[in-house]
């Protein structure tokens, strides 16, 4: 491991991602994914998860340059394929109780350089592949979380203008910052966290809003709320009674739109990094809950064949409220990496809905999620739209205003 890595830091990263972000269980499997670059956290991980009693840790590794050989020197047909007897085992897994745990650290911008059109048909492959493990994280099934690590070709994209160490450095020092692994008392830190996230949470299911109205340069967008909608943020208890973090880090507050009542214009705040492309400029027009238009700047080809993944892929899943002052807005810092950008500013996603953001998700069929407004796809992807100057006005059933946000900031 380079010494531009605090160890004991990434000691406490570890410890955080079981116990806060996983909140793994005696006698509970793990399915860890990660970079192979990222074996130190990984190692840190495993031991971690065997401490708190783990059974099983089992770990998928990935490469960038294996990722990379399939676009150089596949054929035609291998970018319609996909690896469905492993995600098969995954979903079985996950059924029979294993947590899941995603460690990324891996180039944001790797297939910037290659073919869109190839990129597209591998992502819509993976996605219908990995329906299966996919559904059991989307309807909140299990205990799941995400955490990072400081890949050297990410830190490059981040700080470009360092020498190669320096950028690791600075990148880990951010991530350790953001996790809240900084201090003496992460495990501390969090409980605070998430009760200040629970505050925020309460008050807005207090609120029972229709919709919200979003206004800011380039922006005029309501979004109605799904029938029986219900807020989350910090920590969030899955169906299987396991109380966890899915996001390390985490500064939002988000439920479900009703993926048929969604209307105006918005812009992107920032940019979306996605598949390997950074799309930029990204500007879209709702009518009834539909992408009707769309266009950007940067990256169009990518978004456009995004949009076109499926029929869901043009509705909502995902609206979240994040103050432009939150700790990782004000480093300044474009991560090129949505589990860090979206908790930098308010933002959408396209796509799959979340179950447990209905007041009895544990409960309801997959159609009466959809016949509450709940959006299906194969795609869930954030892309920010809140900033300095936005101004959010919640709108209860019977028209009246209620102000969430000003300039930027909770109301």
């Amino acid at each position: 491991m380079s010494d531009a890595i605090d160890p004991v830091k990434l000691d406490r990263l570890a410890e955080v991602g079981v116990r806060v972000g996983l909140n793994l269980q005696a006698g509970q499997d793990l399915i860890l994914t990660a970079p192979a670059a990222a074996l130190p956290l990984v190692r840190r991980v495993a031991a971690a998860a065997y401490k708190a009693g783990a059974g099983l840790v089992t770990t998928v590794l990935s490469d960038e340059e294996l990722t990379l050989s399939r676009y150089r020197h596949g054929s035609e047909a291998s970018f319609d394929r996909a690896p469905d007897w492993l995600y098969r085992g995954m979903g079985e897994a996950f059924a029979a109780g294993a947590a899941r745990m995603a460690i990324v650290g891996d180039d944001p911008m790797l297939l910037s350089g290659q073919d869109p059109e190839h990129v597209a048909r591998a992502a819509r492959a993976n996605s219908q592949a990995y329906k299966p493990a996919l559904e059991k994280i989307s309807n909140f099934d299990i205990n799941w979380s995400i955490i990072s690590w400081p890949g050297l070709t990410w830190a490059g994209r981040v700080f470009p203008d360092l020498a190669a160490e320096q950028a690791q450095a600075r990148l880990a020092d951010a991530i350790f910052a953001a996790s809240r692994v900084t201090g003496n008392d992460p495990l501390g830190a969090w409980a605070d966290h998430n009760a200040a996230l629970a505050r925020r949470r309460d008050w807005l299911n207090g609120q029972r809003f229709a919709a919200l109205h979003f206004q800011g340069p380039g922006t005029d967008l309501t979004v109605g709320l799904a029938d029986g909608h219900a807020w989350a943020g910090g920590a969030s208890t899955a169906k299987n009674g396991v109380t966890c973090n899915a996001n390390i880090p985490t500064e939002e507050v988000f439920t479900t739109p009703h993926a048929r009542r969604v209307d105006g214009r918005v812009r992107a705040t920032k940019p979306l990094s996605h598949m390997g492309t950074l799309i930029d400029g990204i500007e879209v027009r709702f009518e009834a809950g539909r992408i009707v238009e769309a266009r950007a700047t940067q990256g169009e080809a990518v978004f456009l064949k995004l949009l076109d993944t499926d029929e869901g892929a043009r509705h909502l899943g995902e609206v979240a409220l994040v103050p432009h002052v939150s700790p990782i807005s004000q480093t300044g810092i474009l991560f090129y990496n949505t589990l860090f950008d979206e908790n930098a500013a308010c933002h959408i996603a396209l796509g799959q809905c979340y179950a447990k953001c209905f007041e009895d998700g544990a409960t309801l069929s997959r159609d009466q999620i959809v016949a509450r407004g709940g959006n299906q796809s194969l795609i869930h992807v954030d892309w920010m739209i809140g900033g300095p100057n936005t101004e959010i006005d919640g709108i209860t059933a019977d028209g009246r205003r209620v102000p969430v946000f000003r300039n930027g900031g909770w109301a």
